[in-house]
């Protein structure tokens, strides 16, 4: 690629943003993958059990429980940054509630079944990622 230059002792150099970018992508297509393995399960309980609930916690284990995994390795992978965790929790929490208060207020018939709150936190995840990346990609440029 054109910005990845060789700075002479053999490694390449990426744009600040190649790690952000990177650590969304990983974590919306495990995202995909873990709705996807949801959907499998509830089709497979659903005669069984009936359909399960949105917001139980299975739901959320198996949808989010994989999605967070390439944040973690980055977290062990360098020094702890705790400005950077607290950071994306932030930037967790409120995605989340912007996300669940606009699906309340479009789709108002699903309000009550908390499918606003679940939507919210499926998109708030990738972001909360990139919140967190970006702060150690900073931290260490710096």
């Amino acid at each position: 690629m054109a910005d990845e230059k060789d700075s002479g002792n053999g490694s390449i150099r990426r744009r600040p943003w190649d790690l952000v970018w990177d650590l969304v992508v990983e974590t919306v297509l495990l995202e995909l993958g873990g709705l996807a393995l949801f959907g499998v399960v509830a089709l497979l309980a659903w005669p069984f059990v009936g359909l399960p609930d949105s917001a139980t916690l299975a739901t959320g284990m198996l949808v989010t429980g994989p999605a967070v995994w390439p944040a973690v390795e980055l977290y062990r992978a360098g020094p702890p940054r705790r400005l950077a965790v607290v950071a994306a929790v932030l930037a967790l929490v409120t995605v989340t509630l912007l996300v669940a208060a606009a699906a309340n207020w479009a789709l108002p018939a699903l309000a009550d079944s908390e499918v606003g709150i679940f939507i919210g936190y499926l998109v708030a995840i990738p972001v909360g990622a990139a919140v967190f990346a970006w702060c150690l990609n900073r931290a260490n440029v710096a």
